[in-house]
């Protein structure tokens, strides 16, 4: 083969301008997705955060009717999120984290609108931070021990989720402690083909709070 002949193929072999504009193009559209989510999200657990802080002020029925308006919302989000990524390999790998926050959120094994946020966004680093602050906090008394264990069984499940390591320790408090939901969250969810079990138990959870 002629030289003028190899230099034409390897060429011809090279992604052509308008390929590679396509593929930036698309990496700038599922950024700009996912930053549109997160912020749609984060809206979600602030809603979540806030009638938390002002349960006191609520009457249980008020309380009780806006959360179960809230984790409609999020049940209608997870449906828009699923046909978002049904097929499209990218979204499934950028949005599985938060797809599984999600779930977390609206079958109730997950109650912390922070956790469920630094979940959603894949960010261990962020919840080992929270986990060691809690610490302290318990420690030094600013935090009561119902609230420090319902929280740290979510950060470790939520590790966890996202492929980190465990020590021996956090794994026998995880055994020890993880509640029955949350036992079952984690059972269905091992693996993102279980979606719709995950779904199964979330509708399960939201029917029981309109009860």
């Amino acid at each position: 083969m002629h030289p003028p002949e190899v230099l034409r193929l390897r060429a011809s072999a090279r992604p052509g301008p308008s390929e590679i504009e396509m593929a930036s193009r698309g990496k700038t559209e599922t950024s700009k997705l996912k930053q549109n989510l997160e912020e749609q999200l984060d809206r979600l657990m602030q809603q979540l955060q806030d009638l938390e802080e002002c349960r006191e002020e609520l009457d249980t029925d008020e309380y009780e009717e806006t959360k179960k308006e809230t984790l409609e919302q999020l049940s209608e989000f997870n449906d828009s999120l699923k046909k978002i990524m049904s097929g499209n390999m990218t979204l499934v790998d950028e949005l599985s984290g938060m797809q599984l926050a999600i779930q977390a959120a609206i079958s109730q094994a997950f109650k912390t609108p922070e956790v469920i946020r630094l979940f959603a966004k894949k960010q261990p680093g962020q919840l080992r931070t929270r986990l060691a602050e809690m610490d302290r906090d318990l420690m030094v008394g600013k935090l009561d021990r119902g609230l420090y264990m319902q929280q740290k069984v979510e950060i470790l499940t939520a590790l966890r989720k996202l492929g980190e390591k465990l020590t021996a320790d956090d794994e026998a408090f995880l055994s020890a402690n993880a509640g029955a939901i949350l036992s079952q969250f984690e059972k269905v969810s091992t693996d993102l083909g279980s979606g719709d079990k995950v779904l199964a138990l979330a509708s399960f959870e939201v029917e029981k709070t309109k009860k």
